[in-house]
């Protein structure tokens, strides 16, 4: 009989020479068995090789299937590191979400769909994609009218165009002094300028928002009142109520971002419950579903909706057809929640391996969230506990990345959790841990 690792050897020629491409599907494994003249044993044998070799990938109920790309090397967290682990950008992949949503893709390859979903999509959407958006981002009590729903996207091109309909440009913005970098440089490119609040642990602060505004006056505020990021504070119902009774004493409006509120099965309404009239949410599928394939939401009140959809259209930040049907397919046939319940679970594992590995720091974090914002222990900056991560092959944000306007940059840093598999991150949170008990002049930087 012929040796099973000799058979798993011409597979995987046929692969690296593309005569197998990436996605193809291998016959059945008695089908194989059959060609190749070996056992069916045999050939459970090669299949489970070729797997082992991150060559192929087994979908329970579809087959197997050629893999689309090689698997990532993790770090060995030695010096130097051989590849980098990425605790920066944060995109939660769980172990069912490919074969779910593979399923849900499944309906749109008929030629007779496809032929639809590749024309061009509208920034409203279809009927039955507002429908399933406004079920979607439900919360609280609160729903949004179908009809007030706007796509774009991904989560953010809505927040680019909520500010560029709310703030003029040579206008200004107030936000979480603390506050999403991706919100500092779309203000940059729209001439927007930034007006740092003050935040405290209930998020923030409306009486500091009063304050900073006859010497700054703004047209609107971006927060993040459910899983801050990056300090993962929830604002709870006073404070939000005080900020939406705020947003009509000083005749503002807000944005408000909920892209990591799913994470929360209990999360609060938005402001949009308690100030209708002044808010529009922001939210997307990328965290929820996948960065690869997402789609934004807006969800704006009828005085703004034709401001903000104007935006999307000039900014060219309007969806696509696939994207959008896929989405639809995913929210009403039950996949978007199963992944969400999966990554809940998910997050909350997580930041169990964090609370063990950096118990006794600074670390504040809702045990539902992806991420950290550890405050490092004296004598380090963010700056050069940074770069001594980095020269362990572990990347993390320091809290500059955060800071808006020209306030000091904190000693802290934030932690992404969800990118690493569970093992790796472990192993590199101990190794932040035992950097973070040393000094800097024991990690010299080169």
């Amino acid at each position: 009989m012929e040796d099973f690792r000799r058979v798993a050897d011409s597979v995987a020629a046929d692969i690296a020479s593309g005569r197998l491409r990436p996605g193809e599907r291998l016959p059945a494994q008695r089908a194989f068995a059959r060609s190749r003249d070996i056992a069916d044993s045999t050939a459970a044998r090669v299949y489970a090789e070729l797997a082992r070799r991150g060559l192929v990938v087994g979908e329970v109920g579809r087959g197997t299937f050629v893999r689309a790309a090689a698997r990532a090397p993790h770090p060995a967290l030695t010096e130097p590191a051989a590849a980098r682990i990425d605790l920066e950008l944060n995109h939660p992949v769980v172990p069912e979400q490919s074969a779910l949503l593979g399923a849900g893709l499944e309906r749109l390859l008929r030629p007779d769909v496809l032929d639809r979903v590749l024309a061009p999509a509208a920034v409203p959407g279809t009927g039955a994609a507002r429908e399933a958006a406004a079920s979607l981002l439900a919360a609280g009590g609160w729903a949004p009218r179908p009809d007030d729903v706007l796509f774009a996207g991904n989560g953010r091109q809505a927040i680019a165009a909520a500010i560029s309909a709310l703030v003029p440009p040579g206008g200004r913005l107030a936000v979480e002094a603390l506050t999403y970098p991706v919100v500092k440089g779309i203000a940059a490119r729209l001439g927007v300028t930034l007006v740092p609040i003050p935040v405290d642990e209930q998020g923030l602060n409306p009486a500091a928002l009063a304050h900073a505004y006859p010497a700054a006056p703004f047209t609107a505020v971006y927060v993040q009142p459910v899983l801050h990021n990056p300090r993962g504070t929830t604002m709870p119902p006073e404070r939000r109520g005080a900020l939406a009774a705020m947003l009509g004493h000083l005749d503002v409006h807000a944005v408000e971002d909920r892209v990591w509120a799913f994470l929360r099965a209990d999360a609060p309404p938005p402001l949009a419950a308690l100030a209708p009239a002044r808010t529009i949410v922001v939210d997307s599928l990328s965290k929820r579903l996948a960065p690869g394939l997402s789609v934004g939401f807006a969800v704006a009140p009828p005085p703004l909706s034709g401001r903000v959809a104007a935006a999307l259209r000039s900014g060219a930040w309007g969806p696509s057809g696939f994207a959008l049907d896929a989405a639809t397919g995913w929210i009403t046939g039950g996949t978007v929640q199963a992944i969400t319940e999966a990554k809940r679970a998910d997050a909350a594992s997580r930041q169990g391996i964090a609370a063990e590995r950096l118990a006794g720091f600074a670390i504040r974090a809702d045990p539902r969230s992806y991420f950290c914002w550890w405050d490092l222990p004296a004598p380090w900056r963010a700056e050069t506990f940074v770069a001594a991560a980095a020269r362990r092959g572990i990347a993390v944000t320091p809290g500059a990345a955060f800071t808006a306007g020209s306030a000091a940059a904190p000693r802290s840093v934030r932690l992404g959790l969800a990118s690493p598999p569970p093992e790796t991150l472990g192993g590199a949170l101990g190794v932040l841990a035992e950097i973070a008990k040393g000094t800097p002049d024991d990690t010299p930087v080169d």
